[in-house]
């Protein structure tokens, strides 16, 4: 097989987020199982920069191994964009125009485009990621017969956009993270003559987390819910911070805490504020423990194409609760044994209540979802259905 690109809008070792996060880990165990490959991106610093700016210098650069080829992007009117991201993201209808729109003023590099088109015989297949940026929708239609997609999609208003439709049909293959993105990706395009797998993505499975380093080091004795992930709207992270908050009124337990990890900040009414630890960013190995340590981990989003938290909170034998409404996360919950989910506050009390006073079966529920893990979403087990399926596209 010739040389693999992997198409990404920005690239870096630090950059947060799930979809950068989970190229970074395939790239690097596809590297070092020898597979020769490129990272095709922008100058771009990363999702929350401006995405008009360059940041990094253009071309090519090796970084920890990896070959990454970086291109300039374009001036965009952002106030044009935000209006109809706005609408977007309220689930409003956008006419063709505006979708047009939509496409030109997201982040776009036309010098990464033209080289697609002029050097796609060096390449065997180009990998986008994901699917809502201009550099997966300009650089599919740069050269549609070698490509391939691992969208991470969401039920969602961008998704539903006609020119996504029209483009995303015509890709080589589709790569999902799971089998309800998978349900809906084919009920949203007309991909019969696409290639589909559902793969995942890999897991990092060689950690144990540290319960009593995390206690120690953050002082933390009593026993605690763990949210883990960005903090903001999109997240439903307020949802979880007002069932948290009724729960500790309704219930008599004593000394719950529910703790939150992760970047970006969340408004914590001063009411609740003894009861909810915001410790922000922490690091890889205080995350783990803290996964070990917690008495469940709550993934209140409903809106996930997978779920990094839900898989290390299992691998530190701990079980999970997640929204109903979610189709991804709830699926891994109910297909694992690994976690309950809930449709409303009185599911929510019910299935922290169940999994408290019963933890024979907490634990139980724990080593089912790390059995999942290590079945499906090692990462020996990814780079090889991800390798036999990309051949399968050529």
């Amino acid at each position: 097989m010739k040389k693999l690109a992997f198409v990404i809008p920005w690239y870096g070792e630090k950059i947060p987020g799930g979809a950068e996060s989970a190229l970074r880990g395939l790239v690097h165990h596809l590297h070092d199982a020898g597979v020769e490959l490129e990272v095709l991106s922008t100058c771009v610093k990363e999702f929350t920069a401006d995405w008009s700016k360059d940041y990094h210098k253009p071309g090519l650069t090796v970084e920890d191994g990896i070959s990454i080829r970086r291109f300039k992007v374009r001036r965009r009117d952002g106030d044009a964009f935000d209006s109809i991201n706005y609408r977007l993201i309220n689930k409003q209808t956008i006419s063709s125009l505006e979708e047009d729109i939509f496409i030109r003023e997201m982040v776009n590099s036309p010098d990464l485009y033209e080289y697609i088109r002029d050097h796609q015989d060096e390449y065997e297949l180009f990998v986008f990621t994901p699917y809502l940026f201009g550099t997966t929708y300009n650089g599919i239609l740069a050269c549609p017969e070698k490509s391939v997609m691992i969208p991470c999609f969401h039920d969602e208003g961008y998704a539903y956009m006609e020119r996504f439709r029209e483009a995303f049909g015509r890709v080589r293959g589709m790569i999902y993270l799971s089998e309800p993105e998978m349900s809906l990706a084919n009920r949203l395009y007309s991909l019969d003559g696409t290639k589909q797998e559902v793969i995942g993505t890999g897991i990092d499975t060689g950690y144990e987390g540290d319960a009593e380093a995390f206690r120690k080091k953050y002082k933390i004795r009593d026993p605690f819910i763990l949210y883990a992930g960005r903090k903001d709207e999109g997240k439903n992270i307020y949802t979880l911070l007002r069932y948290f908050s009724e729960y500790k009124k309704r219930r008599s337990r004593q000394g719950l805490k529910l703790v939150l990890i992760g970047g970006g900040e969340v408004g914590i009414p001063r009411e609740d504020k003894p009861d909810i630890i915001d410790l922000g960013f922490v690091s890889r190995k205080d995350k783990m423990d803290a996964c070990a340590a917690c008495e469940l981990l709550c993934q209140p989003s409903k809106n996930e194409s997978f779920s990094l938290v839900i898989m290390e909170s299992w691998m530190a034998g701990r079980p999970v609760i997640v929204n109903g409404d979610c189709d991804v996360t709830k699926n891994f919950a109910v297909s694992s044994g690994g976690g309950l989910y809930f449709d409303n506050y009185y599911e929510f009390e019910g299935c922290v209540d169940y999994i408290i006073e019963h933890k024979d079966i907490a634990a139980v529920m724990g080593e089912n979802g790390r059995k999942y893990v290590l079945d499906h979403f090692d990462w020996s087990v990814i780079v090889d259905k991800t390798m036999f399926f990309l051949e399968t596209c050529v």
